[in-house]
């Protein structure tokens, strides 16, 4: 199934490209003063890119379950066995999530442009998830057992205090 492509153009954009998938949606956000021509060569240009990175993603699920296993060995004493960790496009508001019920975590792709201990952190956190669902002392006590938990805490902090003083999302990236 060939996904719906968005296109949003912004007047304030002037020579940067972006794009990102929304659900079954890959919007692609272009300067206005684009010809037509320009508009339907970025298009294709940005379509292959989210779906080069969305394949390049399913293959390293793999890597980020062996990763999981290996953290909950280290810091966790292997007690917390996920049976599926994936990265996911849809997670905006959280890094990561966890249902026990089945075992799994996903996190927010957003993560993988960030330092690895930072994922490392998310995971022990969903991890931890698996021994205490919810986020009393217990959980933390799990968490913090992860060396840069703290370190983590105030980078994603950080990060999403940028995020939340950024311009709107169609005017990311654009340069004036």
């Amino acid at each position: 199934m060939e996904a719906r492509v968005e296109v949003r153009r912004s007047k304030r954009r002037r020579r940067t490209v972006s794009a990102y998938r929304a659900g079954d949606t890959i919007v692609v956000l272009i300067p206005a003063a684009f010809s037509k021509a320009d508009e339907n060569e970025w298009v294709a240009r940005m379509i292959a890119r989210v779906e080069r990175s969305e394949q390049k993603s399913a293959s390293s699920d793999e890597d980020l379950l062996r990763r999981a296993h290996e953290l909950s060995d280290r810091h966790l004493g292997g007690l917390a066995q996920p049976a599926s960790v994936r990265w996911v496009t849809n997670q905006n508001s959280r890094w990561g999530s966890c249902t026990p019920a089945d075992r799994s975590i996903r996190l927010s792709a957003r993560l993988q442009a960030m330092p690895g201990w930072v994922v490392d952190y998310v995971l022990v956190h969903e991890l931890a998830h698996l021994l205490e669902p919810r986020h009393d002392a217990r959980f933390w006590s799990w968490v913090d057992r992860y060396p840069q938990a703290e370190k983590a805490k105030g980078y994603l902090l950080g990060w999403s205090d940028a995020l939340h003083s950024a311009p709107p999302p169609g005017d990311h990236g654009a340069q004036d």
